[in-house]
């Protein structure tokens, strides 16, 4: 089973963070790709540009932009199959750049996968 862990990517990378993937379509501003250890980048399965200028990190547009989010990750088949396949067993690290740690795409991207992988909940709200 896999494991998600979440960290900024200015966060000092840990031996115990297994995969680090990069969830963001940009590469993080001022970050050396040596400080990152990024295993993996899957541009595709981070946030349009559209819709990361519309969300703007308003946390009043935070489950507009899950739903959208989800929406898109839903059409985006291949990069999500993509990053499941590539991700396999044990720990994985989503690496993403904002600043704020509660409302950001990785948090989404987790939410999906994890929900994906285990399958829905009986009486758990549809992602």
């Amino acid at each position: 089973m896999v494991e998600i862990w979440l960290k900024r990517a200015y966060e000092k990378p840990a031996l115990d963070d297994g995969l680090r993937v990069l969830v963001e379509r940009l590469w993080p501003r001022g970050l050396s790709k040596e400080h990152a250890a990024i295993g993996l980048w899957i541009k595709d399965v981070a946030p349009s540009p559209e819709l990361r200028k519309w969300f703007h990190h308003d946390p009043a547009r935070w489950n507009e932009f899950q739903r959208r989010y989800r929406a898109e990750l839903r059409k985006n088949e291949q990069a999500v199959e993509e990053l499941r396949q590539r991700c396999g067993a044990g720990r994985v690290t989503f690496v993403y750049a904002s600043r704020d740690e509660q409302h950001n795409g990785a948090i989404v991207l987790k939410a999906f996968l994890e929900h994906d992988l285990s399958g829905p909940k009986v009486g758990a709200p549809e992602m």
